[in-house]
C-alpha cells in the first residue's frame, strides 16, 4: 500500500431517536493508501453506507458524528466548518451514488454539470474546463463524447449514466473517490465494465477507492483489501485473497459460504441464520454472537478487542487464540 490518503480512527455517528441515542457506526478505523482500493462489504444495515456519509460529511440530521478522527492527506476533516467541507467535496474527495439519478440535475446537459463542477473547484476558464469536461467523458468511455456533452441524462442508459456520473466524481481530480454500491443497478455485463473502469482509473491516477458493496463477487473482482462491517462494528479487515480465502470472523465465513462461487460443487448454500439486530436492540458482548454457532459465554458478555489475523484483523475472541 502506498502513502495513506484517507485515515479513520474510531469513527462513530449517533442518531438520538426517542428510543435512546443509537450508534450505526461504532468505532470503527480503517485507512486508503494511495491507488489502492479498499471493499466496505456486509449486509444491509451494517453500516457501509453511513461509514462513506460520515467521510465525506454528509450525514443527514440528526445524525453526527459522535467521535474519533477523519484525516485526508495528512489534514483532520472531521472537525471542519461546513463551507470548509463543503470546498473539500469534489475537490478532494469525489462521490459515485448507486442511482446516477441522485447525482446528475435532470434539467441540465451533462456538459453543464461537468463544467460547473470543474470551475468551482478547480482555477480554469470556461474553455479549458470545457474541454477538460469532454476529455472526462472520454476516459470513462461514453463514445462520440463531443457530441453527447449536450445530451441530458435521461438520453443516456443506466450504464452510460453510471460512467457520467464517475466522470463527474473525478473531473475536479480528488485523491479520494467513495463509489457507494456502483453497480447494484446494472446488468451484470455492464458492472464488469464499471468494475473495469475504476479498477483502470485507480491504477492510472493513483486516486483512492472506497468501494461499498454487498456483493462478494464485486469485492473479489476489484478490492485490493476488504473491510467487512457488521452492526455498525468493523468484524475483520485485510487483504482480499486473505479474507476471502481463509476469513477468520465466523461472520465473514458465513459471508463465503452463503456466495454462490465459493459454494460451488455443493448441493446447497449455507446461510447464517437469524438477521442483523436492530440498532435499538443490539446484544451485550459481540453483536454477531446471537447468530454464531461457536458463541461461548465470553462472546455474550464482553464485545471482542481486534486481534491481529492473517495479516489483518478481526474482532473476534477466536482471532486471538483463546478459547472464549
Amino acid at each position: 500500500m502506498g502513502e495513506k490518503v484517507l485515515d479513520v480512527i474510531n469513527l462513530s455517528v449517533e442518531i438520538p431517536t426517542r428510543q435512546g441515542v443509537l450508534c450505526p457506526v461504532d468505532r470503527v478505523s480503517l485507512d486508503i493508501g494511495k491507488g489502492e482500493i479498499l471493499g466496505v462489504v456486509g449486509e444491509s444495515g451494517a453500516g457501509k453506507s453511513m461509514t462513506g456519509n460520515a467521510v465525506i460529511g454528509l450525514l443527514d440530521p440528526p445524525s453526527r458524528l459522535a467521535g474519533g478522527e477523519i484525516w485526508l492527506n495528512g489534514r483532520r476533516i472531521d472537525d471542519l466548518g461546513r463551507e470548509d467541507m463543503r470546498r473539500i467535496r469534489g475537490r478532494e474527495i469525489g462521490m459515485v451514488f448507486q442511482d446516477p439519478l441522485t447525482s446528475l440535475n435532470p434539467l441540465l446537459p451533462i456538459g453543464e454539470q461537468l463544467v460547473e463542477t470543474i470551475m468551482e473547484h478547480l482555477p480554469i476558464g470556461k474553455s479549458e474546463a470545457e474541454r477538460r469536461s469532454v476529455a472526462a467523458l472520454e476516459e470513462v468511455g461514453i463514445p462520440a463524447a463531443a457530441r453527447r456533452i449536450d445530451s441530458y441524462p435521461h438520453e443516456f442508459s443506466g450504464g452510460m449514466r453510471q460512467r457520467v456520473v464517475i466522470a463527474l466524481a473525478l473531473c475536479a481530480e480528488p485523491s479520494l473517490v467513495i463509489a457507494d454500491e456502483p453497480t447494484t443497478a446494472l446488468d451484470v455485463s455492464v458492472q464488469a465494465q464499471i468494475i473495469a473502469l475504476l479498477k483502470r482509473l485507480c491504477r492510472e491516477r493513483g486516486t483512492a477507492i472506497m468501494l461499498i458493496t454487498h456483493d462478494m463477487g464485486v469485492i473479489a473482482e476489484a478490492a485490493d483489501r476488504v473491510a467487512v462491517m457488521y452492526a455498525g462494528r468493523l468484524a475483520e479487515l485485510g487483504l482480499v485473497r486473505q479474507v476471502l480465502g481463509a476469513p477468520v470472523h465466523p461472520y465473514t465465513q458465513g459471508l463465503m459460504a452463503s456466495t454462490p462461487l465459493a459454494a460451488m460443487g455443493k448441493k446447497r448454500l449455507n446461510q447464517i441464520p437469524g438477521a442483523m439486530p436492530r440498532l435499538n436492540e443490539l446484544p451485550d458482548g459481540c453483536a454477531f454472537h446471537p447468530r454464531c454457532s461457536r458463541a461461548r459465554e465470553k462472546c455474550r458478555q464482553n464485545p471482542p478487542p481486534d486481534f491481529e489475523a492473517g495479516g489483518g484483523r478481526a474482532a473476534c475472541w477466536y482471532a486471538g487464540g483463546e478459547k472464549p
